[in-house]
């Protein structure tokens, strides 16, 4: 498989970023934020959506809300989508939604973390900047 392919969606290459960059949070400014609804919802396909907020400043590439959830094991996480966002210090609603591919998400409590990311080149190969990263708990309900 190609980094080029790898690469090709929003949402995979915010997560292969958010994995290859640990730490990374550290450089979020306390102005930038990101929130996770209290609740988010199940389909009865298994597509899970979830939603909250976002803030965040002057960004010069591609910008990103990604989001995922971990029921149990808190090592097997699941990306549930990826949103654009508009990096122009006003706060913006997100929403992202997918179905897990394997083990099914089930309602009831789970862990999302959301994190808005970009995408800035300076210099060639695309490099991530955090914006703000949210770790919290949910209630998963069936739509």
């Amino acid at each position: 498989m190609s980094l080029r392919s790898v690469l090709g969606s929003a949402a995979g290459a915010a997560l292969l970023l958010l994995a290859a960059a640990p730490g990374a949070t550290a450089s979020a400014a306390p102005y930038e934020t990101v929130t996770v609804d209290p609740a988010g919802s199940i389909a009865p396909d298994g597509t899970v959506t979830l939603s909250g907020t976002y803030r965040c400043l002057g960004n010069s590439g591609a910008a990103f809300v990604s989001s995922s959830v971990s029921q149990g094991d808190p090592s097997v996480r699941h990306g549930i989508g990826g949103t654009r966002a508009v990096c122009d210090g006003m706060e913006h609603a997100w929403q992202n939604s997918g179905k897990p591919s394997s083990d099914p998400v089930a309602p009831g409590a789970a862990r999302v973390e959301a994190t808005v990311m970009e995408l800035s080149s300076g210099g060639g190969l695309p490099l991530p900047r955090f914006h703000a990263v949210r770790d919290q708990d949910v209630t998963l309900t069936e739509s």
